[in-house]
């Protein structure tokens, strides 16, 4: 009756399997349809740049069709290289790759100083190459900055995504243009609506798969409704050819300006942290631990990518924020779904009629869905965001600033307007804004300053008291200081105070054992759910309560091998999802490879065993604990004995 049931998972993992539910290949069936899924919730987004870009340089219908083409078929090769990855490159999460939205602005300037049309074509394909290799080349250094991306930062990051992203939903639920005059139109909010509200309903009353395909579902029956009415257009489905070649350089080879090339190198440093957000946000997801070696290889893979968009006529790429929703919502954490979805894109970059099948969603459909997949993307910032200590005031300065300097953009496009171009494109983007502002805050006010007096003291544990001192305590300090020797216990220490004066620290630890042992089933289970992973990110992060830091500290688990470490969480993951709690074992004492060995070993025991296992632990957590607050009664001196 602990076990938490997985019935309704659609990628739940067999009991106790070693493989991680990001790498289980799913059936064919569900492959199919839910990398269908990620394919539609993705697709606006994918063509949006090559259709601003082209309108801006001067291209023509055709050239535009052929680089919507080249897009979908690179993207497609981008997300195998993310998903499935090789050697260094690709971090195998459940992550789209597409192009960003940053090197909009910057590529038409490169274009537009060419002279526009496909000269300007060139220029940027010079530019982009460079950049992607560029970018595969400072992967491994960008990396090992990981360790100023604690979770204000990560969290600031990503709702920052989540934000920006929201106006672009509205746009679409609008009609896609707000200079139209039908923009707002109440059939397009009436299209937009009903999208949203079917996959809300989908949500709230079914279970399992009909549930995790919500969004395909809202998307082809806001299609279908909307067509009799003329706002799905298919007309030129019938006009495009079944099949088209992408070939390499097909406009020319390309063309090298230093200054198109510094332009493109800034974007893709700007995207480096917006993939890292995505990384991160998409661990916290599917609960697999991201380190820096994991964003070093998405770093890779997006360089690359991006190398062999500018020789395939596409563009730079990054990881799609709308789809790190889509994982979210649906819960489907198999990266082989992506890696079906990249299949998908290919296909339909070489069959341009799909394509055009795809392109016949309405604007306001699309809008609508898209709205509940970037909010989604923002409560997993505000999940991230959980994990901050807010009462830290200088936390609370770091995201308030963020938040407010991702937004300037995003409610007045124009804010920067009189600033040099170079500056602009810098500043114009409301998710390198937030970005930014929470790194060079996190630098400022928790990593380069020195630690005031009172937080040196509150890392040094206190000297320990005697029994006096512990029997003449008040109820809240007894509570306050003795509870310490639990996590979420106080309640504990409050009933033993009640029972005092102990004669010694053993009445005093069988009083609290008492109180533990004969409490409800429920309030066990509660304090058990207060115990913290084992070498989790908490300990990586230094987010752990005193004593738990000591106890897991002077375990050697703070110094574990990224194997190791990998293993232990994988392990709780597993341990969590079969029981329903963390996996709780009193360390003090024990190696790092005793609790490795200790916890594999508790995988494989009934639920009701492992909740007495865990309340034992407890206890033995208490002894240990105890022993640093309450000094044992001093021996009494030897006696000389004199021999006659």
């Amino acid at each position: 009756m602990f076990r938490k049931s997985t019935k309704n998972s659609p990628d739940a993992e067999p009991k106790h399997s070693a493989k991680h539910p990001v790498d289980q290949v799913l059936p064919p069936g569900k492959l199919t349809v839910y990398g269908l899924q990620h394919v539609l919730a993705f697709y606006a987004g994918a063509v949006v740049v090559p259709l601003l870009l082209a309108g801006a340089i001067g291209l023509n219908e055709q050239q535009l069709a052929y680089l919507i083409n080249a897009d979908l078929f690179t993207c497609g090769i981008a997300t195998l290289i993310q998903t499935v990855g090789f050697w260094k490159v690709g971090v195998r999460l459940p992550l789209i790759q597409g192009v960003t939205f940053t090197a909009v602005a910057p590529m038409i300037a490169i274009g537009s100083a060419a002279g526009g049309g496909v000269p300007g074509l060139r220029d940027i394909y010079g530019a982009v190459i460079v950049a992607g290799v560029f970018a595969f080349l400072i992967a491994p250094f960008f990396a090992k900055l990981i360790r100023f991306f604690p979770p204000i930062v990560t969290g600031t990051v990503i709702t920052s995504i989540g934000l920006v992203l929201l106006p672009v939903a509205a746009m679409e639920a609008g009609g896609g243009d707000p200079t139209a005059k039908d923009f707002g139109s109440p059939a397009n909010l009436i299209m937009a609506a009903g999208t949203l509200m079917l996959i809300l309903l989908l949500h709230r009353f079914f279970r399992g798969f009909l549930a995790t395909i919500a969004v395909l579902i809202g998307l082809v029956a806001g299609t279908l409704a909307a067509w009799p009415f003329g706002y799905a257009h298919f007309g030129s489905v019938a006009e495009t050819p079944w099949f088209g070649v992408i070939t390499p350089f097909h406009y020319g080879l390309p063309t090298f300006s230093l200054a198109a090339i510094v332009s493109m190198i800034i974007v893709m440093l700007i995207t480096a942290v917006e993939t890292t957000g995505d990384v991160f946000a998409t661990g916290e997801i599917v609960r697999k631990k991201v380190g820096g070696d994991d964003v070093a290889k998405a770093l890779r893979a997006d360089g690359l990518a991006t190398s062999i968009g500018g020789v395939l006529n596409s563009f730079p790429y990054t990881t799609f924020a709308e789809n790190v929703g889509l994982v979210r919502l649906t819960r489907v954490r198999s990266r082989w779904v992506v890696a079906t979805a990249g299949v998908f894109m290919m296909a339909i970059g070489l069959l341009p009629k799909t394509g055009a099948i795809v392109a016949g969603i309405p604007h306001a459909v699309l809008g609508g869905a898209a709205l509940v997949l970037f909010g989604t993307v923002a409560v997993v910032g505000i999940q991230t965001l959980g994990r901050v200590d807010f009462r830290e005031e200088r936390n609370v300065v770091i995201l308030a600033t963020s938040l407010g300097l991702a937004l300037v953009p995003v409610a007045f496009p124009e804010f920067y307007g009189f600033l040099p171009e170079k500056v602009q494109m810098l500043l114009a983007s409301g998710i390198t804004m937030g970005s930014v502002s929470a790194i060079l805050l996190n630098l400022v006010f928790n990593v380069f300053r020195r630690k005031d007096k009172a937080e040196v003291a509150a890392t040094t544990p206190p000297a320990p008291v005697d029994m006096d001192t512990v029997n003449a305590m008040d109820t809240e300090e007894f509570t306050e200081r003795i509870g310490s020797a639990f996590q979420g216990g106080e309640w504990i220490a409050r009933a033993a105070a009640d029972r005092r004066p102990f004669d010694g620290p053993y009445a005093l630890r069988r009083a609290l054992h008492t109180t533990l042992f004969e409490a409800d089933e429920q309030r066990q289970l509660e304090l058990i759910r207060c115990y913290p992973d084992l070498a989790g990110a908490a300990l990586a992060e230094h987010r752990l309560g005193r004593e738990s830091l000591r106890d897991q500290c002077k375990a050697g688990l703070h110094h574990l091998p990224p194997d190791e470490t990998q293993r232990l969480t994988e392990i709780n993951d597993a341990y969590r999802e079969t029981y329903g709690f963390p996996l709780v074992i009193c360390v003090r004492g024990l190696s790092a490879d005793e609790v490795v060995d200790i916890a594999e070993s508790r995988l494989h025991n009934p639920p009701e065993q492992e909740r007495a296992t865990a309340l034992v632990e407890i206890a033995k957590i208490v002894n240990v604990r105890l022993g640093d607050i309450v000094r044992e009664a001093d021996p009494e001196p030897a006696k000389t004995t004199v021999k006659s």
